[in-house]
């Protein structure tokens, strides 16, 4: 059914102030210092022509790994394509953790020659880090991170030290890069599945949790104290809500009170950790887990996001009452993302998340990842722009932080957001979402407005590339961004077509 809605230019209720680095980034551990990530799907496999299937075998998630995952090398970060396209995206938060954090030991005198110490899983070099300091001063970006907590440093039944963690951070401070927030691990509620010693329980890393905050405060008191780092449980899923969670991989999983009741140090920010689903190489373990493409625009889908938001809001109230909430991990999907999360139809996802995480409390999103497997903003090695890229760098530019509340509710053909202007001058920005692929969505426009109109070239959904007003959104001469400019939409009746995401500039 063809949906009308209203747009005001004035008198808009505000609903809060969100933070002007809410679009943000990971780059993985296993980025920096290279080592097995997920194999890039193939180019029939995103345009849909060519099915993806792992078959499932007894031996579970763990034989499947070796026939998903390759060894890439370190991302290079002084690359000048990719250090000039993420300064475009503007002042960002960069977080460079992942499982691989967790077991990670940091080489900075080079004394392993390159050798893994027993108890870790990979080696974090001197200059590799130096990279990321020096990538993170080039771009104007705040730095994130997350520390070791592994068999090789510690066992269950001890405390945790911090040798590791002073390394890195008394290396950043010198260098003059310091770190400016730390979570103390990246999805701790997976226990052993994310790196912990054997038989480590919730009981321990609630002791573990404020040994790093109160050795943090102790000795680096402006970085941001930010936590738990959760994924799943907690009666959220990533997939229908039927269909169960990412926790079914794990042999041992807890919820956000296992790991936060009765900690004795307070955090500054709440975080956790949201994808829609688990990803096609995944899918023939959890099927319940995966959506298909044909349901990427249906409302429980696009739900998934503001329902995180909305069970993970009463748990930051309790545990880390006023402060903001991170999503320090966001993405399509679980296990690097769906063969579509680098085509046109992925970003209804990312600008809706973006919309409607905004009605319902401010903080960061840290899209997983900048540069790295399917579901970064840039294509591996080569650092192309994906759609998804174009989209929150229209956001970044056109949105203010300040959020109105739109009256209109959210439903198919109509997913409608609006932000102050971002480039300050009195006006509202308007974010039209028509989720509907065969009806138009209408509305009367109360004065002259710039558009901003988002499609899949030739109106296709899993098209690599998008256009803006019907032009093609690619780099040109010398890697340079297109020209992103508006069309003048004059006051009166206006339509949305089907399947398109509109900005408009009042």
């Amino acid at each position: 059914m063809a949906e009308f809605i209203k747009i005001q230019a004035e008198g808009l209720p505000a609903l809060r102030e969100g933070n002007p680095m809410m679009m943000s980034y990971n780059v993985e551990f296993a980025e920096v210092t290279g080592g097995t990530f997920w194999k890039a799907y193939t180019p029939g496999q995103i345009a849909g022509t060519e099915e993806f299937y792992v078959e499932a075998t007894d031996e579970g998630i763990a034989a499947m790994y070796k026939d998903l995952m390759q060894v890439y090398p370190p991302i290079d970060l002084y690359n000048e394509k990719l250090r000039a396209l993420a300064k475009e995206l503007g002042t960002a938060w960069v977080r460079v953790s992942g499982t691989w954090s967790t077991k990670t030991y940091y080489d900075f005198d080079g004394t392993t020659n390159g050798q893994v110490p027993e108890g870790y899983l990979n080696v974090l070099t001197k200059e590799q880090w130096i990279g990321v300091l020096d990538f993170v001063k080039a771009i104007g970006a705040k730095l994130i991170i997350s520390v070791a907590n592994c068999p090789g440093l510690h066992s269950a039944h001890e405390p945790w030290p911090p040798t590791e963690a002073e390394k890195i951070f008394s290396l950043s401070a010198e260098y003059g890069v310091p770190i400016d927030a730390a979570e103390f691990t990246n999805e701790p509620n997976m226990m052993e599945d994310t790196g912990f010693p054997p038989g480590y329980t919730p009981a321990d890393y609630r002791r573990d949790q404020d040994l790093f905050f109160q050795w943090l405060d102790e000795n680096y008191p402006d970085c941001i104290k930010v936590g738990p780092s959760s994924t799943g449980g907690d009666n959220l899923t990533f997939g229908r809500k039927s269909g169960g969670g990412i926790e079914q991989l794990a042999s041992d999983t807890c919820n956000c009170a296992d790991l936060m009741e009765g900690t004795k140090v307070p955090l500054d920010v709440f975080s956790y950790h949201y994808y829609n689903g688990i990803s096609d190489r995944l899918a023939s373990v959890m099927p319940g887990a995966h959506w298909q493409p044909d349901e990427a625009l249906c409302e429980e889908y696009l739900d998934t996001a503001a329902n995180f938001a909305r069970t993970y809001a009463p748990m930051r109230d309790k545990y880390v009452p006023g402060a903001e909430m991170w999503v320090t991990e966001s993405g399509d999907a679980g296990g690097g993302g769906d063969a579509w999360a680098s085509t046109y139809l992925d970003v209804f996802r990312t600008l809706n998340e973006l919309g409607s995480f905004s009605t319902v409390t401010s903080g960061v999103i840290f899209h997983n990842t900048l540069a790295s497997s399917d579901y970064g903003f840039l294509a591996r090695q080569v650092f192309d722009p994906r759609p998804n890229y174009f989209a929150v760098l229209l956001w970044n530019r056109l949105m203010g932080t300040t959020v109105y509340d739109t009256g209109e509710p959210v439903r198919e053909g109509a997913h409608v957001f609006a932000h102050s202007r971002k480039d300050g001058k009195p006006g509202v920005v308007y974010l039209v979402i028509n989720t509907s692929t065969t009806e138009a969505t209408t509305a009367e426009l109360p004065k002259d407005a710039q558009r901003y109109t988002l499609e899949g070239l030739d109106g296709k959904l899993r098209a690599t590339v998008m256009t803006l007003n019907g032009q093609p959104l690619v780099l040109g001469e010398g890697n340079s961004l297109p020209a992103m400019e508006p069309v003048a939409q004059s006051a009166g009746p206006i339509t949305f077509a089907p399947a398109t995401c509109t900005f408009l500039v009042l």
